[in-house]
Formats: C-alpha cells, sequence, structure tokens
C-alpha cells in the first residue's frame, strides 16, 4: 500500500476535485483505493455522498455501523463502535477516554472506499498542536495523539486492502495537515499558475523538511515498539498544473508568466536543490484544462465528469468534452501510478 496525500497551503486550485477524480480513475485501472477525508470542512466527503447520507452518518454514527456492514455483505464485530468518521475515530483520544475507535470505511463502489470526513475534526487541532512537542520528550499519550491519524488510516486500508490510499487534505500548515502529511508516503502538490499558489509552494517545501526531520530525528527514535508511527516520507511525487478559467482581467500573458516560474519554485523550494533549473519542467505530472462546466452536471449525477452520459446532461459536443476528460485523467492516473512504482494490467490509452 502507498499513501498520497494531495496538499498545497493555497486553497481554490482545485485539489478535492482531484482527488476525487484520481480516486475514481484509479480503481478504473484495477487498483483498490481508499480515499480519506482529513479537510476539516469534508469537502470530499460531500463529493462521494449524498448530503441525506451525510446527515445521517454525522446525527446518528453509531446505529449505521451494523447497517453498512451488513449492507456490503461484510460480518458483524459482534459490538458497537463509535462512529464512522475521522472524527469519530479520535474522539476517544480528544475526550480523554481512550486510544483511537475502529471506524468502517464506507464503499463507494467494488473497490473504492472513503474514510469520511466531518466538520468536527477541526476539535482536533488544539490537541494536536499541544501534543507535538511532548512526543518529543517520548510521552506515550502525545505520541498516541501525534500518530493517531497513521493508524486509523492503517487499520482501514488493511480492512479493505488497498493498494493506494488517497489523502485530501485542507490547504494551511496546521496541526491537522502536520499530522496527516507525516502519514503520507508521498505528496502530490495542485498548483495554479499565479502568485499566491507559488506563494504557498514556497512555504510548503521548507515546512516539510522541518516536519520530516523533527519527527524522524526527535520522536521514532522514542516511539514504543507497540506502537506503529509513520516514517513521515512525504516524498515529493511532482505537481499537477490546473489551469485557470480565462477572464478578461486576467490575460493569458500573465498565466504564463507564472507558469514559466513553477520549475524553479518546485525544485528550490520544495526538492531543496542547489542549483535548481528555471525550466526542467520534468516534476510537472500533467497539465489538466479547466472543466467547469462539467462539474456541476456531475455534482447532481453524483459521478466523476469522465463518467458523464447524455442522459446526465452531457449532450452534443459535451460529451466530447467528456472523452477529452477521461483521457486526460486516464493519462494523469498513469503517470501517478509510474511515479509510485506501480503497474497496472489495463492497456494505456
Amino acid at each position: 500500500m502507498t499513501s498520497i496525500a494531495l496538499f498545497n497551503n493555497k486553497g481554490g486550485v482545485g485539489k478535492t476535485t482531484l482527488a476525487y477524480h484520481l480516486a475514481h480513475m484509479i480503481r478504473r485501472l484495477g487498483l483498490s483505493v481508499l480515499a480519506v477525508d482529513l479537510d476539516p470542512q469534508a469537502n470530499l466527503t460531500s463529493m462521494c455522498l449524498e448530503e441525506t447520507e451525510i446527515e445521517e452518518l454525522w446525527e446518528n454514527p453509531s446505529e449505521l455501523i451494523d447497517q453498512g456492514a451488513a449492507a456490503q455483505g461484510l460480518p458483524g464485530t459482534g459490538r458497537v463502535r463509535s462512529g464512522q468518521t475521522i472524527a469519530d475515530a479520535v474522539r476517544p483520544i480528544l475526550e480523554g477516554t481512550g486510544d483511537i475507535a475502529e471506524i468502517a470505511p464506507a464503499q463507494l463502489q467494488q473497490g473504492l472506499w472513503l474514510l469520511p470526513g466531518s466538520l468536527d475534526l477541526s476539535r482536533f487541532e488544539d490537541k494536536l498542536s499541544n501534543e507535538w512537542s511532548r512526543a518529543y520528550a517520548g510521552d506515550i499519550a502525545a505520541i498516541r495523539t501525534s500518530t493517531a491519524f497513521h493508524r486509523i488510516i492503517e487499520q482501514a486500508a488493511r480492512s479493505v486492502e488497498a493498494d493506494v490510499v488517497l489523502i485530501d487534505v485542507g490547504p494551511n500548515l496546521g496541526a491537522i495537515n502536520r499530522a496527516a502529511l507525516i502519514s503520507a508516503d508521498t505528496v502530490l502538490m495542485p498548483l495554479a499558475a499565479d502568485l499566491f499558489s507559488l506563494k504557498g509552494l514556497s512555504n510548503l517545501g521548507p515546512t516539510l523538511r522541518e516536519w520530516r526531520r523533527d519527527w524522524q530525528s526527535l520522536v521514532l527514535p522514542r516511539v514504543p515498539p507497540g506502537i506503529s508511527a509513520p516514517k513521515a516520507a512525504m516524498r515529493p511525487l511532482g505537481y499537477v498544473i490546473m489551469q485557470p478559467e480565462m477572464r478578461l482581467d486576467r490575460p493569458v500573458k500573465a498565466y504564463g508568466r507564472w507558469l514559466d516560474r513553477i520549475p524553479w519554485v518546485y525544485s528550490s523550494k520544495v526538492l531543496d536543490e542547489p542549483t535548481p533549473s528555471a525550466i526542467d519542467d520534468q516534476h510537472r505530472i500533467a497539465t489538466l484544462r479547466n472543466y467547469r462546466s462539467l462539474m456541476p452536471l456531475a455534482h447532481d449525477a453524483r459521478k466523476p465528469m469522465f463518467d458523464l452520459r447524455p442522459a446526465d446532461g452531457a449532450l452534443g459536443s459535451t460529451q466530447q468534452y467528456v472523452k477529452t476528460c477521461y483521457k486526460e485523467f486516464r493519462a494523469l492516473a498513469e503517470a501517478v501510478l509510474r511515479r509510485i512504482d506501480i503497474r497496472t494490467d489495463e492497456p494505456s490509452v
């Protein structure tokens, strides 16, 4: 199992949309995928589930455990667990009543699973922040808190035999994202070609290196054998350019100006290369065009944009746009899998 966090601390670049479509496309290529929503805004969860499902999930979590297992043909556990969202899993730590609770991933389709998010997860921010420095001293409770996301993901991925885990996190450098990112093997960075996205990239690289260094040197040596802890690899996988919707007040020349600066910023700030190249674009995995016209149809149909059919409203020339979308996301998924050394049996297109 390989985990990939999708992250840029500049919001509005299409990160969650990318995570959602990448999860579906990797599943289409024959791999088992676990999507994890560690953004307290729970945007990935809202894309994956109907509003009524989310309401039931958040309001009646304990009742749904056995119902969900029965609907999926899974054996019962003989006991009631504390819920089905990430917030439910960390609640015992937050309330001081125990360690992480076992939660059941929601099956979206065969081979595609979701660990749902919740707005309640934001309550865990202060707890994680306070315990981080205490983990340096080997405090067991602090180590359990700091490794909570890693252990929740590990447990869920093992239960569904996931080949790939995609982790969606919010656009900030706070304690929740720190705990989420140290749990990731790799980091994929969605970018927009603008000043704010590049500034976010400049902040992200040094911060990841600092977190990696502190965790590996100060915490990992003090983790007891009985606690599973992440390695905080966070290997930069590359970046994906998300093309903007062209506006009359933002000429194409401005877009090209920022686009040309991305290779240097990525090489110098993220990879910390001593002699970064301003023209070497080998770390760009893909450039995805803006599919904003397809998003409302996809949202109403509760499916990825590349699965839209005429019955969903994708008529005439829009259906050709859907085919282009499929080709781009398939090429992206194949490129990502190559970078994590996973091969599929599906022929390339």
